[in-house]
């Protein structure tokens, strides 16, 4: 098994719905995406996926976030735009166009990451 993974990056403002603390608030993050794809087999170049292509795929979702408060994108609107919310979002977007994407790792800051894996 071969595994992939890319980053790409956001900056964006939320605000948790039906929260009580700090994060009900408005408040911003640069936000780290990381993104796993996986392959059983190389192609006839030796490999899984071009690095040029899975950024291309990843930056995809990213760019339509970036500099956006995620509670009014008509993209996220029906989410609380929770970490969690967003890696499953991220991950949906991706499957749309590649079968292959094994997770999506969403991180707030340094030391906070939601990861959403399909099983």
């Amino acid at each position: 098994m071969y595994e992939i993974k890319v980053k790409s990056s956001f900056s964006a403002a939320h605000n948790l719905k039906n929260y009580k603390g700090k994060c009900e608030h408005l408040h911003g993050h640069n936000w780290a995406v990381e993104a796993v794809f996986r392959y059983v087999a190389l192609d006839k170049v030796g490999m899984a996926i071009d690095f040029r292509l899975a950024k291309k795929l990843l930056k995809g979702v990213t760019e339509k976030l970036d500099h956006s408060y995620l509670n009014d994108l008509k993209l996220t609107r029906r989410l609380n735009p929770t970490s969690e919310n967003m890696a499953r979002f991220i991950y949906d977007s991706i499957k749309k166009k590649n079968k292959n994407i094994y997770l999506i790792a969403v991180w707030e800051n340094d030391n906070s990451c939601a990861t959403y894996i399909e099983e």
